[in-house]
Order: C-alpha cells, then sequence, then structure tokens
C-alpha cells in the first residue's frame, strides 16, 4: 500500500506523497507525462513564481484578497523564485497542452507553503486554494505566455555578455595582426588578398550584430497578454487588473513590461518568441561559420591550410599518436546545429495554434529555454579555450600570399581583363611567380609592379591611376600582347 496522502480534486480523488508540496492535479500529471526525463528551465519556474507574486499583490489592491493571504502567497513565491523548493518543477518539460500542468505545479505549491505560513495544514488548502486565490484572475494560457518572455527576457543577459566577450576577444586579435596579409578565399578557391585584422574584424562585428538582435527582440518579450485569462477576453479578472498586475511584475521583475495592445492575439500569437528564437538561429549561424572556418583554417597542420594553431585541448584520436584536433569549434558547431533544430520546433510550435490559443508553448519553452543555455555555454567554451589562445602563423600566411596568382586582380584596371587573365594562365602553366610573367612580357615596369602589387595595397579600395593606364596599354609591349591574343 502506498504511503501519503488522499486528495481530492474534479476527478475525484488521487494518491499524493505524504511529504509532496505539490497536490492532486500535478500527481496526476507527473504520473502521466514522463516523455523527454527533462523538468522545466529554472528560469521558467521562477517566472510563474513571480508572476503569482504580482498577482496575489494586485489582487490585494483589488480588496479580491486578503492582504495577509497576499503576503503569504508572495512569500512562498520568493522561495520558489529563489529555487527553495525543489518540488515546484517535477513535471515533464513535454506534457499537456498550454503548460497547464506545470502552471498547476507551481500553483498548488504556493498554495501548501503559504497554508502552512498561515498554520494550515499541507494538503488542505485552507484558507488559500491553487485556483481559486493563487491562481485568481488567471489563466493558463496568459500566465504560460508570460512566463516563457520572463524567462526569455532573464536569459537574454547572459548570453549578450558572452557574445559581448567573444566581440572583445576578436577585437582584439584583429588589432593584433591587423597587418599580416593572408589570402582571401571564395568557393574554397583563391581569392585577392585580405588581412588578418579584417577577417577577425568581420568575426567580431558578426557576434557583435548577434547581440543587436537579441537585444531587439527584447521589445517584443516585454509585451505581455497577462490578465488576458482564458482567450484574451479577460472573463474573471477585475477590468484594473491587467494594468495592475503588468506594473507590479515590472516592478519584480526590474524592467519595464507593458500590457499588450489587444491580448485576444497575445493569447495566441507567439510572434515576440519566434522573433526572439530567430535571433538565436542567426546568431547560430554566424556562429556556426566562424566555427568551420576555424577548423578550415588550421586544417593539416602538415597537409592543410595550417594558417592558424588552435590551443590543445586533447588528445585527437584512439589511433594516432601525436594527432590532436580542433575538438573546441567542433562541440561548438555541434552546439548551433542543435539551437537550429531548436530554433525549427520553436516555428513549428509557434505555427500549430489554433483559433484562440496555442497549446505548444511548453515544447517552445523547452526549446527555446535550452537554445539559450546551450549559446551560452558554447560561446564561454569558444573563447576560453580556443579563441583566447589561437595564433596566426605569420610566416605561413607570407608563404600562401607570395605563391598565390590572384594579386592580378589589381593589374586588371591597368592591362584590361582578358590580358590579365592571360598572364595568370601563363604564371600558372610555367608555375612561374607573376611578377616574373609581367616584367618577362614587359607589360607593366617593376618598379610600378611592386607598387601595383604590394600586399597591403591589395587589401582595401584604391583609386585607378588613370594616366598609368593609358601610358601602359599605349606601349609597344601592350599591344604585342594583345595581338597575340587575338590570333
Amino acid at each position: 500500500m502506498r504511503r501519503g496522502r488522499r486528495e481530492r480534486d474534479s476527478l475525484g480523488l488521487t494518491h499524493v506523497p505524504a511529504r509532496a508540496l505539490y497536490g492532486a492535479f500535478t500527481a496526476r500529471a507527473r504520473d502521466t507525462f514522463e516523455l523527454s526525463g527533462r523538468r522545466p528551465h529554472p528560469a521558467l519556474t521562477r517566472a510563474y513564481a513571480r508572476i503569482k507574486k504580482a498577482a496575489a499583490r494586485a489582487n490585494a489592491r483589488l480588496g479580491l484578497l486578503p492582504a495577509r493571504w497576499a503576503r503569504a502567497i508572495a512569500w512562498a513565491a520568493d522561495r520558489v523564485a529563489a529555487g527553495a523548493v525543489p518540488d515546484a518543477a517535477v513535471i515533464d518539460v513535454l506534457q499537456a497542452g498550454a503548460g497547464t500542468p506545470a502552471h498547476m505545479n507551481v500553483n498548488e505549491v504556493l498554495a501548501n507553503l503559504a497554508n502552512e505560513r498561515l498554520g494550515g495544514r499541507r494538503g488542505r488548502y485552507v484558507p488559500i486554494h491553487p485556483n481559486s486565490h493563487v491562481n485568481l484572475g488567471q489563466s493558463s494560457n496568459d500566465v504560460t505566455p508570460t512566463a516563457i518572455r520572463l524567462m526569455a527576457l532573464e536569459l537574454s543577459p547572459a548570453l549578450r555578455a558572452e557574445l559581448g566577450r567573444l566581440e572583445r576577444s576578436l577585437a582584439r586579435l584583429a588589432r593584433r595582426e591587423r597587418a599580416v596579409v593572408k589570402p582571401g578565399r571564395t568557393h574554397l578557391q583563391d581569392a585577392v588578398p585580405i588581412t588578418w585584422g579584417q577577417v577577425l574584424g568581420g568575426w567580431a562585428e558578426a557576434v557583435r550584430g548577434a547581440a543587436a538582435a537579441l537585444r531587439a527582440s527584447e521589445a517584443g518579450l516585454a509585451v505581455l497578454g497577462l490578465g488576458g485569462t482564458a482567450v484574451g477576453t479577460g472573463l474573471t479578472a477585475h477590468p484594473r487588473f491587467r494594468r495592475l498586475v503588468v506594473r507590479e511584475l515590472g516592478r519584480i521583475v526590474g524592467r519595464r513590461l507593458v500590457p499588450a495592445r489587444n491580448p485576444v492575439a497575445a493569447t495566441w500569437s507567439l510572434a515576440p518568441l519566434l522573433a526572439c528564437s530567430a535571433a538565436l538561429r542567426a546568431c547560430a549561424v554566424d556562429l556556426g561559420k566562424i566555427c568551420f572556418d576555424l577548423r578550415l583554417l588550421a586544417s593539416g597542420p602538415d597537409t592543410g591550410l595550417a594558417e592558424i594553431r588552435l590551443p590543445e585541448v586533447l588528445p585527437g584520436s584512439s589511433i594516432m599518436p601525436g594527432k590532436v584536433n580542433p575538438s573546441v569549434p567542433e562541440a561548438v558547431q555541434m552546439v548551433c546545429l542543435q539551437v537550429r533544430a531548436h530554433d525549427h520546433a520553436v516555428a513549428l510550435g509557434a505555427a500549430a495554434g489554433e483559433l484562440e490559443l496555442n497549446v505548444m508553448t511548453p515544447l517552445v519553452a523547452a526549446n527555446l529555454g535550452e537554445g539559450f543555455e546551450l549559446l551560452t555555454r558554447g560561446l564561454r567554451l569558444l573563447r576560453t579555450r580556443c579563441v583566447d589562445g589561437l595564433a596566426v602563423d605569420r610566416r605561413r600566411a607570407r608563404e600562401l600570399t607570395a605563391r598565390s596568382l590572384v594579386p592580378a586582380t589589381a593589374l586588371s584596371p591597368y592591362l584590361g581583363y582578358d590580358v590579365t587573365a592571360a598572364v595568370v594562365a601563363e604564371a600558372r602553366a610555367a608555375g612561374r611567380p607573376l611578377r616574373e610573367v609581367v616584367v618577362r612580357h614587359g607589360l607593366v615596369p617593376p618598379r610600378v609592379l611592386a607598387r601595383l602589387l604590394s600586399p597591403r595595397a591589395l587589401t582595401g579600395p584604391r583609386p585607378t591611376d588613370v594616366a598609368l593606364r593609358r601610358r601602359l596599354q599605349a606601349a609597344a609591349a601592350y599591344r604585342a600582347f594583345r595581338a597575340r591574343l587575338s590570333r
């Protein structure tokens, strides 16, 4: 025989563990939903608790809840928000639609805690009832979307901070390597030169842009449908409740929150959460590209590009002695792929709403919360165990730049595309340096050629010397070379 207490709900009697702070609804849901083995994100549970605290205070101010009861609920909510009550989050993240089980889990725990503080007994719900008092003027349908928004608003600063740290690390590297010229590459083929400062600076700018996009998404998250209750019409809530509870919630979380202009739309539309997830996806896409580039640029070290050296984190092979792999970029690239998968799940969930509600909010909450966590940890790992120890091989950069024929692009404004292409083809076929072929045909004087092909001059815009172009194309050597091409 199971030990514990028996509680009655609308379905009848059910068993609840004796010391459990949750009640009948949570017990039924816990026995029913064990799908992923994961529990709701702590930030989501904190958000539920803070909403309940704000609601209790608003209802007390409206005279709908005795002040003493409101204080007891607020005290219990503070304990849950502080993470001191494990029983407040015992339901699987994949649960009944609209997050009702997770929401009721918090309602029941708060009711029991508040009643015990007032001298009552666990499981009796006297004087405070989880539905009638803790949930007064609320519904899972407005509370859960609000809680997910608050979760995202809580997790966003930590992610933006890590993005800022990575941006600064990349910017420092860019300044240090600003004069090092390397081959550019497009289509995985040689392209015009670029400096390492420009490459690293481009990465830093992409990271900065990701942080800016994430911050921009926060504005939509701060618009709440709380007070709309079941379908956004506000039935069972006091007419002033919506404005009061949102204002009080803003005080509790320490930021400006505003009631949705149309709470009906806010009840079913997850567009702000979708925008937030899209910002995570965009970050993951660019970060994943950077990780791929790090792996490619470090490839070798004896037979690949080997332009950079990454910190050696651990041995790379169980069979090849001395092999070291780009383990950190590989792991972070996996993070980026997973975050993109999370975003796809969020998008599918957001698109699955029907009529006056989207019941897929638990799926959205689970994927959004994990996306934040993975990206935050991945960024920290990439910065501390890879980027901060990255070394550019300057000798290798000079060697590869000198071997490349693509700097001939700088000659095209003076010799024309066809002549320049012919020179490149001849140099490649003969295995000779570009400068040697140009000088041998007398197309450009050596001193002028050195200036036109100066490595630093090849990494930025510069005006074409029209007078020089006329002189070069009027020369007999140039006319003779073009004549051979036309035969």
